[in-house]
């Protein structure tokens, strides 16, 4: 059963799902946690290249003052907090990094430009569409979880699937954030949170 968080934008109704069947059989819509009877958490795994909510827990846990706030607060109203796009750490199985995106993108292009003009090229900052509207994917504000910390999933009740982004983009996406964290790990920081200390924690609490 779902109990899906409907909101209408720009004419269209967008899902977030909360929770589904209290089992371990996996679907198109993976969400986690879930809970079981005994009110214990659930966690179900996550697919790659969707689209997920970190729960509170995560920031309780990882307080680094350049996370992406879970609660975004515009003109004194609090909105849904950020989304997420998810690819798996290819050394590390359960490691996920997640890229926020923004509907800013005039702000971000402004951003962007300044940073082309100072290095020529940037890959902290990707512009593409997620549901046929233009999104700025923020690279330089991802961060490492598990499904441990996954509160919900994306998902677009037009199709009543997960959303999803093109194969272009997702190339694109991935690539450059595998390029960016290759050289936070060589001591450059392109990425404001400290990623490096998040990952050795969320290694250390894999199974």
């Amino acid at each position: 059963m779902l109990l899906p968080d409907m909101q209408l934008k720009h004419g269209r109704v967008q899902m977030f799902v909360a929770t589904r069947y209290a089992t371990h059989k996996r679907s198109s819509s993976n969400v986690c946690p879930i809970l079981d009877r005994m009110g214990l958490f659930l966690e179900v795994p996550m697919d790659n290249g969707h689209f997920y909510f970190i729960n509170d827990q995560y920031f309780i846990d990882f307080p680094d003052p350049y996370l992406m706030q879970n609660k975004e607060v515009i003109n004194g109203q609090e909105h849904n907090r950020p989304c997420f796009y998810a690819f798996e750490d290819s050394n590390s199985k359960g490691l996920y990094w997640m890229i926020p995106f923004s509907s800013q993108t005039n702000k971000f292009h402004r951003i962007y430009n300044n940073k082309i003009a100072k290095y020529r090229k940037r890959d902290t900052i990707v512009f593409g569409k997620v549901l046929g509207h233009e999104k700025a994917f923020l690279i330089q504000n991802m961060c490492p979880t598990s499904s441990k910390y996954i509160n919900n999933e994306y998902v677009d009740s037009a199709t009543n699937i997960p959303v999803r982004i093109s194969g272009i983009l997702e190339s694109e996406l991935i690539s450059k954030a595998r390029r960016v964290l290759a050289l936070q790990r060589q001591g450059k920081k392109l990425v404001f949170p400290d990623i490096l200390k998040i990952e050795a924690a969320i290694i250390k609490s894999l199974p």
